[in-house]
């Protein structure tokens, strides 16, 4: 146990729209904790860039490519036991980026159908653990725009403003659906790492409220 009563072995995720916060919270949460991190591999993705500028050409390049990473990330946290907060979950790949591009004709159904079938089999390895508890950030969508313009990627900066808009709907229909272990919502306005530090330690009580009553129903 850390200071707040969190178990060590635990697995915390983050899930959330593009330009939410994830990262940021992620390290936060990490350090508070003494857990390690688990990021997604953005600065070296050889298709994020291209796959702005071309959804239907790259999309399926960029979703494998995420599958694989977040797979071994999967893997690594398996091997160390636990004790991780990872930003953003596999289970966004699968139900709400790759469907979208399924859906509005920019993925196939023949390369959606061969990466579900990837991540199906993946799920059904050792080295897959559930989330303890998975962090939904939400927000209002003027928000949202207001972050990805501050971060200042060019590439997001320039897309679309409807592919956004499409994708901050799916989340929030995605989150009402989602059952794969438990949900904590937090609004991004609850905290503020910057101007009150302290303010994380609602969103760590949150946390250790559902994992405790959690792990006591598993040990019934």
């Amino acid at each position: 146990m850390n200071n707040y009563g969190i178990p060590q072995d635990a697995v915390i995720t983050i899930a959330g729209t593009v330009g939410v916060g994830k990262s940021t919270l992620t390290q936060a949460l990490a350090d508070r904790l003494n857990f390690r991190t688990s990021f997604e591999n953005v600065e070296h993705n050889p298709y994020l860039d291209k796959f702005y500028h071309d959804f239907q050409r790259w999309s399926f390049h960029l979703q494998i490519y995420f599958l694989a990473e977040r797979f071994k990330e999967q893997k690594r946290m398996f091997e160390y036991g636990g004790g991780f907060v990872q930003d953003r979950s596999i289970y966004e790949d699968v139900d709400i980026f790759a469907k979208m591009h399924e859906e509005q004709g920019t993925m196939t159904d023949e390369d959606f159908n061969t990466y579900s079938e990837l991540f199906n089999a993946m799920v059904m390895t050792p080295y897959f653990p559930k989330p303890d508890v998975l962090i939904y950030l939400e927000c209002d969508y003027d928000e949202v725009i207001n972050r990805i313009q501050q971060r200042g990627r060019q590439m997001e900066i320039d897309t679309d403003p409807q592919y956004w808009q499409k994708l901050f709907q799916r989340y929030e229909t995605w989150i009402s659906q989602f059952n794969v272990c438990p949900v904590v919502r937090v609004n991004i306005n609850e905290y503020d790492l910057h101007a009150d530090p302290d303010s994380l330690d609602v969103v760590i009580n949150k946390i250790k409220s559902v994992i405790d009553t959690y792990r006591k129903v598993d040990q019934r």
